[in-house]
């Protein structure tokens, strides 16, 4: 077992952790990313990225979290390819954390950039299409669907909210849901019912998305939960709302969390109630969840764990008073 020290332990990449890192790094913090399973995130697995500032041309999910790490590398991170599976968090700074590798990782700050998942149906033909007409984030694919038809499959406000966001894109949105009424909050429900461009589906599930000839979604295959009768709908897009999954079990009884497991901070910052712990990205933002807003709170953690630290140095230059 090997301990790595530094001032700044980022648990997680993405765009959250890597601008930690940055901002961590500038600041002459000597950072550690400690990568987990999916390096760089939910962008890894994006294909198109056409909202990040900076680039005029669409440019590749995978390509951006490269580029993000190799900056982080250059002003001075240290990148370790290792999955941490236990934190300690009491008694304060300094942190400590232990690698599936078995390795301990020590930190004056600890940054969680731990990121969520969106949450999928697990039905054929959805992960093959991913990116050829499924999708999760309505956000961030629904530019492509302009002019087409597009369904939103879900029933809580994540599903209401993409629908309505559809609209801005498309003026035939089909919202599949696999009850007869929605969950989400009723001031969604009534602008969702008052758009003309979005159609309610009730009582449907979906068995499958299938291919076209083009190697693109061409329909799904619909299951009636109350008769059970199989049907199809021809669509050019298909968004999952179904909500998402924060990356928190190594927190669970250790920070607070919402209902939904998401890590609470301090509002608009990125403190936790531990002092020198801090969150960022989409472990803590169920409502954003945007590449350049998880980027900014990395940015945010940064900062307030240099004055953190800053603080923490200061208090211990001053001496004792004499007896």
């Amino acid at each position: 077992m090997t301990t790595h020290k530094t001032r700044m332990l980022i648990i997680g990449s993405g765009p959250a952790g890597y601008s930690a890192a940055i901002y961590g790094a500038r600041a002459g913090m000597q950072p550690i990313v400690v990568q987990g399973l999916q390096p760089g995130g939910q962008l890894t697995i994006t294909t198109d990225v056409e909202n990040y500032p900076g680039f005029e041309d669409v440019i590749q999910g995978p390509w951006l979290m490269e580029q993000m790490q190799k900056q982080a590398e250059h002003v001075g991170t240290r990148m370790m390819w290792d999955t941490i599976v236990e934190v300690d968090l009491e008694g304060g700074s300094p942190f400590k954390a232990i690698g599936d590798s078995g390795d301990e990782y020590v930190g004056d700050v600890l940054v969680i950039a731990t990121g969520a998942q969106a949450k999928w149906l697990g039905v054929p033909g959805e992960q093959e299409l991913g990116g050829k007409g499924v999708s999760a984030c309505a956000t961030c694919d629904g530019f492509f669907y302009r002019g087409k038809k597009v369904a939103v499959i879900g029933g809580g406000n994540t599903a209401v909210e993409e629908a309505l966001y559809l609209t801005n894109h498309s003026d035939d949105v089909t919202l599949i849901h696999r009850r007869d009424e929605l969950r989400s909050e009723k001031i969604l429900q009534d602008r969702l019912f008052a758009s003309e461009k979005i159609t309610p589906m009730w009582n449907k599930t979906v068995e499958r998305f299938v291919e076209g000839e083009d190697g693109k979604l061409h329909h799904l295959e619909l299951r009636d939960t109350q008769t059970n009768e199989l049907s199809t709908l021809e669509v050019d897009g298909a968004f999952v709302a179904i909500g998402h999954a924060p990356a928190t079990e190594l927190f669970k009884g250790k920070l607070p969390m919402d209902d939904s497991g998401y890590l609470l901070v301090e509002p608009g910052t990125p403190k936790t109630e531990i002092p020198g712990v801090f969150a960022c990205g989409d472990v803590m933002d169920h409502t954003y969840r945007q590449a350049v807003t998880a980027a900014g709170t990395g940015c945010m953690a940064a900062l307030d764990a240099e004055r953190f630290l800053a603080t923490l140095e200061h208090a211990a230059k001053i001496p004792e008073p004499a007896e």
